[in-house]
């Protein structure tokens, strides 16, 4: 699957009580990104920016889409950078939510 394909997507509610992704289905889901990396079964990837205006734009922009899909993940905000870090936390693992959300986030940025 492209990312175009997987950032078409919306996230569903995820309340618990399915399994999260097994790790082929993760790695076949990680193929459509770019720079992101599975690390301790979480989806991560730090954005490098030219000052820090430019970071915070982004989490700006990183909220809304958290917002809009009720999918939120752990940010790190440095001065020229932004950690971003995706993991269902009601499941214990990544879904495909997470995924969805980082197609979402690397639109973002090609402008």
């Amino acid at each position: 699957m492209s990312s175009c394909e997987i950032g078409n997507k919306r996230c569903q509610p995820c309340e618990g009580g399915i399994p999260p992704l097994e790790p082929s289905a993760a790695q076949d889901l990680l193929q459509s990104l770019t720079g992101w990396a599975l690390v301790a079964e979480r989806l991560e990837k730090t954005f490098a920016f030219a000052n820090h205006y430019e970071t915070m734009a982004f989490v700006n922009a990183i909220a809304w889409v958290s917002h809009r899909e009720n999918h939120h993940p752990e940010l790190t905000v440095g001065y020229k950078d932004c950690r971003v870090v995706y993991w269902t936390h009601a499941i214990g693992g990544l879904s495909e939510n997470d995924f969805i959300c980082a197609a979402k986030l690397e639109r973002l940025l090609e402008i």
